[in-house]
């Protein structure tokens, strides 16, 4: 099992977890009409998820050199902050609307595990290198 963890494998593509977790925003929203749940929060939710995907993909498009500590911080930095955003944004509605804050918490959370699941499971099912 500790050999699993420790095999390198290629990276996948992230074309597919991109594609997994739009496709839980999208499929979200004739279920927050459904529930009678605030478009806004949909809106919110769906906008938070992805410019944090946006922000990923440009901090991924920064390649550390090697010797080259700086862009490895600013990638760190870059990952960091994605969180805190949303964070930031999800308190500040909850100091407002805890409902909104709910429902804009619920869909960032849905469509951000299952990309990362499917990533994961992409990752875990490559030929190791």
């Amino acid at each position: 099992m500790n050999s699993a963890f420790s095999t390198p494998r290629p990276l996948p593509s992230p074309t597919i977890p991109l594609l997994a977790g739009a496709a839980v925003v999208l499929l979200a929203l004739p279920i927050f009409l459904a529930a009678g749940w605030s478009l806004r929060a949909w809106l919110i939710g769906g906008v938070l998820w992805a410019a944090s995907r946006l922000l990923a993909l440009l901090l991924t498009r920064l390649v550390p050199a090697a010797g080259n500590l700086a862009a490895g911080g600013v990638i760190g930095f870059g990952m960091t902050f994605r969180a805190l955003a949303v964070m930031v944004v999800v308190v500040a509605l909850a100091a407002t609307d805890a409902r909104l804050a709910l429902a804009v918490l619920l869909l960032y959370a849905l469509a951000y595990t299952l990309e990362l699941a499917v990533s994961l499971a992409l990752y875990f099912s490559a030929d190791p290198t």
